[in-house]
C-alpha cells in the first residue's frame, strides 16, 4: 500500500488501523487480581507521560493520535477486570484508575489543552500548590522553583539548568501545536507566559553568581519565552471561537473523570441555592449582630504578627480539645508554615481582605495543608492513592473539604466568642458560589469570561472581590482551563456534608466528629463519591458515575 500522497496524519491513521489488532493484548477470562490492577496502574502511569521530542514532551498531532489508540488498549484491559467480589477499598481503586484513563481520553477528545490553551505551556512555578498537584492542566516537565534552596550548590545548579532546558524546544513545538480557536483561553493565557518572563528575570537576578551553564539555560529560556509571547500576541486577532466545552461535555467529565454524580444543570441549581443561602444568612447574621461593634481589620505588621500567633494556638487547641480532628502531630506546624504577613489595605485581594478581618475564617480552609502534611509523612498504603491523582480528580475532596471545613467550624463553635466572624464565613461562601456559577455559564458559552468575572464581582458581598487585582483573572481563567474545578468548592462541600449526615445517622448515639475526619483522611484525597461508598457502604452514586 502506498501512502505517498496522503497527509502525515492520514497515513498514520491508515497504518495504525492495520496494526491495531496486533497492538491489543489478548483479554483473559476476567480472572485478574488486585495485584494485576496494581501492575496495570504502574504501566498506565508510565504510559501517561508522553515521549520526548527534542528534549520536550511530545504533544504533536501524530503522537497524540497514536497515544489515543494505545489508551484504548489500556481501557480495554481495565474493563476486563471482574471486581464484583473484591473488597470495597479495592473496587474503589479500580474506579480511580478508570477515572484517570477517562481523563486522558477527555483531554485528547475535548479539552485539547496543548492545541487550545497557551497557558498549558507555562513551565516555571515559583510556589507550591495547596492541593496535591497543580490546579488546572499542566505539561509534564515543570520547573518547580519552590523546591530549590537558594543559594544553589553545584548539583542544584546542574539540575536546574537541565530542567530549564525543556523550555526552548517546548515553546518551539507549541507554535505548531496551538491550532485551536478558543479566543478567551488564548488572550488570557498570554499573561501566564508573561509571568514566566518575570519569574525567569527574577531567577537570573537571584542566581547572578552562578556558573555559566545555569546562566546560559536561564538566558535561553528567557529568550524563547519572550519570542513565544510575541508570537501569541501576533496570532491573537485570528482567534475568534468560544472557549467553553459545552454542557454535554462538561457533564461527561464531571461524572467520568472527576466522579461527581451531578450534571451541569444540577450544579447550576446547587450553586444558585448556595449563593442564595449564603447571601440571606449573611443578612441574618448582620441583623443578629447589629448591636455589636463591627470587625476592625488588622492595621499593622505588629498587630498581624500578634494576632496570627494567638490564632495558631487557639485554632490548634480548638481542633483537639473539641474532638474535631484526631490528635495529629502536624496541625500547629502546618498552620505556622502558612501564617502569612500583613498586606496594606490597597493591595489586599479577596482572601487577604478576609484574613485581615478574621484570620481563622481563612485558616479553616487550610485543611489543604493538613492533607499535604499527611501525604508527605504518612502516605496512603495503596500505590494508587499514595500520590496525587491525575487531571485534578482530587478536587471534590480537596477543595470541597477545605471549603466545607470553614462552615463546619463555624457551626462547631469556633466563633462563639466573636459572632461577627460568622459574617465573614458567609461572605466567603457567597464568593465561592458566585465564581463557580460564573464558570458554569462560561463553559456553556452563555457568559464570556468578562461576564463571568463581572458576575463574580457583583455577587460577592461588601465589594470584597476587586476587579483591579490579579486574583479575579487568575481564578476565572483557571476554571475555564479546567472544567469542574470552579464548582468543586461547593459541590465537594455538598457531597461531604451529605456523607457526614449519612455516616452520623448510622452511628446515632455514638457520633464522634474526630472519628469521621480520621476515617475520611485515612482513605486518601480521592473523589467524595468514592469516599461515601467506603465510609457508609452506600454505593448508590456509583451507577451514576458509570453512565
Amino acid at each position: 500500500m502506498i501512502f505517498r500522497n496522503q497527509k502525515p496524519v492520514c497515513r498514520f491513521l491508515m497504518l495504525t488501523a492495520l496494526l491495531l489488532p496486533c497492538m491489543t493484548p489478548a483479554l483473559q477470562a476476567n480472572d485478574e487480581s488486585y495485584d494485576d490492577l496494581l501492575a496495570l496502574f504502574a504501566e498506565w502511569r508510565e504510559f501517561e507521560s508522553p515521549p520526548l521530542l527534542n528534549g520536550a514532551p511530545d504533544y504533536t498531532v501524530v503522537t497524540t493520535a497514536h497515544r489515543h489508540l494505545e489508551l484504548k488498549t489500556y481501557q480495554a484491559r481495565l474493563k476486563n477486570f471482574d471486581i464484583s467480589g473484591w473488597p470495597v477499598t479495592q473496587q474503589v481503586d479500580w474506579h480511580l484508575v478508570r477515572a484517570e484513563m477517562n481523563g486522558l481520553d477527555f483531554n485528547i477528545r475535548v479539552l485539547k489543552s496543548w492545541a487550545r490553551d497557551p497557558a498549558f505551556y507555562a513551565t516555571v512555578w515559583e510556589y507550591q500548590s495547596d492541593t496535591p498537584a497543580h490546579e488546572g492542566p499542566t505539561h509534564h516537565n515543570l520547573v518547580e522553583l519552590w523546591t530549590y534552596d537558594f543559594p544553589l550548590d553545584d548539583a542544584a545548579e546542574t539540575r536546574l539548568a537541565s530542567e530549564l532546558a525543556v523550555i526552548p524546544p517546548l515553546l518551539k513545538q507549541a507554535q505548531k501545536n496551538l491550532v485551536g480557536n478558543a479566543r478567551e483561553l488564548w488572550i488570557a493565557g498570554i499573561k501566564n507566559l508573561r509571568d514566566q518572563q518575570e519569574a525567569l528575570a527574577g531567577l537570573a537576578e537571584t542566581t547572578s553568581d552562578s556558573g555559566d551553564e545555569l546562566k546560559q539555560a536561564i538566558e535561553n529560556a528567557s529568550r524563547s519565552t519572550t519570542e513565544f509571547v510575541t508570537w501569541l500576541e501576533q496570532q491573537s486577532d485570528s482567534k475568534t471561537g468560544p472557549s467553553g466545552i459545552g454542557k454535554e461535555n462538561y457533564t461527561w467529565q464531571l461524572r467520568n473523570v472527576h466522579l461527581v454524580p451531578l450534571s451541569w444543570e444540577e450544579e447550576v441549581a446547587l450553586l444558585r441555592r448556595e449563593l442564595d443561602r449564603a447571601t440571606s444568612m449573611l443578612k441574618l447574621e448582620e441583623h443578629h449582630n447589629r448591636k455589636l461593634p463591627p470587625l476592625v481589620p488588622i492595621a499593622s505588621a505588629e498587630e498581624y504578627e500578634q494576632r496570627a500567633e494567638e490564632a495558631v494556638v487557639r485554632f490548634a487547641k480548638f481542633l483537639t480539645d473539641e474532638q474535631i480532628l484526631p490528635d495529629y502531630d502536624y496541625i500547629e506546624k502546618a498552620l505556622r508554615a502558612q501564617m502569612g504577613s500583613f498586606v496594606p489595605a490597597e493591595s489586599r485581594n479577596f482572601f487577604y481582605t478576609v484574613s485581615h478581618h478574621e484570620l481563622l475564617a481563612l485558616w479553616t480552609h487550610w485543611y489543604h495543608w493538613f492533607d499535604l502534611a499527611r501525604i508527605r509523612d504518612n502516605p496512603n498504603p495503596s500505590p494508587i492513592r499514595s500520590e496525587a491523582l491525575l487531571y485534578n480528580i482530587f478536587d471534590s475532596r480537596s477543595e470541597g473539604m477545605a471549603t466545607g471545613f470553614e462552615e463546619m467550624m463555624m457551626h462547631a463553635g469556633l466563633y462563639d466568642e466573636n459572632p461577627r466572624a460568622r459574617e465573614v464565613v458567609w461572605i466567603m461562601l457567597a464568593q465561592r458560589a458566585a465564581r463557580g456559577l460564573g464558570s458554569l455559564y462560561a463553559h456553556a458559552n452563555i457568559f464570556t469570561m468578562k461576564e463571568a468575572r463581572d458576575f463574580h464581582v457583583a455577587r460577592t458581598p461588601r465589594g470584597w472581590m476587586r476587579d483591579d487585582l490579579d486574583l479575579l483573572g487568575f481564578e476565572q481563567l483557571l476554571y475555564l482551563r479546567q472544567p469542574g474545578y470552579g464548582t468543586s468548592y461547593i459541590t465537594g462541600k455538598y457531597l461531604i456534608e451529605r456523607m457526614l449526615g449519612e455516616w452520623g445517622r448510622q452511628r446515632d448515639g455514638d457520633f464522634v466528629l474526630s472519628d469521621f475526619f480520621g476515617e475520611l483522611d485515612e482513605y486518601g484525597v480521592i473523589p467524595v463519591s468514592l469516599l461515601h461508598w467506603q465510609m457508609t457502604g452506600d454505593a448508590s452514586q456509583v451507577p451514576i458515575l458509570m453512565e
